[in-house]
């Protein structure tokens, strides 16, 4: 039976898309990229929404379309083994390693930073990220109804404020566009692409989808069609809401470098812009609203993670793997938010161009019959590249095989070099399925007849 879904419904949940997505971690990322851009902005940007809007998205429609519960089950097309893998890392990229932690740094960045001398040295960020892992440790072991209430209050003031900074940006920008830096002069949009990466949303993504169909079922709408058609709706109003403030802040960026200068990460963009244009009052209000928003997204990713390391090791009870999580990322954040952006950076280099082709494996997996041999050959020729090209961005660089691959690999050097190698390690694949198919139904006869 064919079940209707009103529009009211898929606007809600396009909107709990893009609350999800855009996370108070997620806004130091455009303004930076403004900045170092500059006259490149547009052409960057349109790469970054590919990688930090786009394919999130895709992601989640890839989730629903497969008709599986969870990551776990997906990755497992290609191996089982994999599918315990790849969770694993993602959800430790979406926790400890890198988004909690992350959303401490940017809170004490925005809120704590610019009311301090130049002097005062690390003790400052230890005590706030010890007090705020704390907090969301305890919150997360006695979820309730605070969450939801700072949620639906903080969201709308989050969003009016940031919304109030990047119009005033606009109307009355800070200053001209200046010249671009570093690889946004010759590539800006493939380093925009690159830094999409940065979101960590495609990984989150796989977990947000979760959410998402649950939230649609319970709405009654069982038929997985109907299930797929609505979430396609949800997300094209989630992407053109993330695209339209990525944008924005992307310019407020850009334009903020004639008077303000080259500053050393998206938060403090924000933290001067907000100042500037309202005084310390507007920065302390920012702040503030920056702060309980990265601790609901903490508390939100301690119990994710939490529940998914308690499921795969039941002996640990949640609470203990709940304070293990705040006190590794209370550690991980006392390294600065600079220093995370930079450490994460090879991490998510290795790890994306996997997870992109995961996503279109899953589309296209009815035309090549699902066959592992096609996930496997794709996934691992992906992963050898990808490897390589995480071991460059952080800095161990095996020239021999980098020159090699510069000269002899298509796009290699505007860090896409991974793609060919997917497509000839898939079409492999499919040959060696090919190959191997009279055996395999040889075998299946014999199974049959015992």
């Amino acid at each position: 039976m064919h079940q209707e879904v009103s529009y009211s419904f898929i606007v809600i949940i396009g909107f709990m898309l893009f609350a999800l997505f855009f996370g108070a971690g997620n806004l130091i990322f455009p303004p930076m990229l403004g900045q170092m851009a500059g006259t490149n902005v547009w052409e960057a940007n349109v790469g970054f929404l590919v990688t930090g809007v786009g394919l999130p998205l895709l992601a989640i429609t890839a989730l629903v379309y497969s008709g599986k519960n969870d990551l776990r089950s997906l990755a497992s097309r290609v191996h089982p083994l994999f599918g315990l893998v790849f969770t694993i890392m993602l959800y430790l990229a979406i926790g400890p390693f890198f988004a909690i932690p992350r959303s401490g740094n940017v809170s004490f960045e925005i809120g704590i930073k610019p009311f301090l001398s130049e002097q005062a040295g690390p003790v400052p960020l230890i005590v706030f990220t010890v007090l705020f892992f704390t907090l969301a440790c305890l919150l997360s072991l006695n979820p309730g109804k605070i969450i939801n209430v700072v949620g639906k209050v903080l969201t709308p003031m989050k969003l009016t404020f940031i919304g109030i900074i990047v119009l005033t940006a606009i109307v009355y920008p800070i200053g001209e566009l200046q010249a671009p830096v570093g690889d946004y002069q010759s590539k800006a949009f493939f380093k925009g692409f690159q830094d999409g990466y940065l979101t960590l949303d495609a990984l989150g993504a796989f977990v947000f989808g979760i959410i998402i169909v649950q939230a649609i079922k319970e709405k009654g709408v069982t038929a997985r069609k109907q299930i797929l058609l609505t979430c396609a709706k949800a997300t094209l109003i989630a992407g053109v809401l993330l695209a339209f403030f990525y944008s924005v802040l992307a310019y407020m960026g850009a334009s903020s470098v004639e008077k303000l200068g080259h500053l050393e990460n998206g938060a403090q963009v924000l933290a001067k812009v907000s100042n500037y244009y309202f005084g310390s009052y507007g920065g302390l209000l920012l702040g503030l609203m920056i702060t309980a928003a990265c601790l609901t997204t903490s508390v939100g990713l301690i119990t994710a993670c939490s529940s998914f390391f308690h499921a795969l090791f039941p002996r640990i009870s949640y609470k203990k793997i709940a304070v293990i999580l705040a006190v590794f990322s209370t550690l991980v954040a006392n390294i600065g938010l600079t220093a995370l952006i930079k450490v994460s950076v090879p991490v998510l280099t290795m790890m994306y161009p996997i997870a992109i082709a995961l996503i279109f494996l899953t589309f296209l997996h009815q035309a090549f019959g699902g066959r592992p041999e096609v996930y496997q050959g794709c996934l691992f020729a992906t992963f050898l590249i990808s490897l390589f090209d995480g071991l460059n961005a952080g800095g161990i660089e095996v020239q021999a095989i980098h020159d090699v691959f510069s000269r002899y690999l298509p796009m290699y050097t505007i860090g896409l070099g991974w793609l060919l190698p997917g497509l000839v390690g898939g079409a492999v694949g499919y040959l060696i399925y090919l190959i191997r198919k009279p055996s395999l139904r040889a075998h299946e006869l014999r199974l049959t007849k015992q």
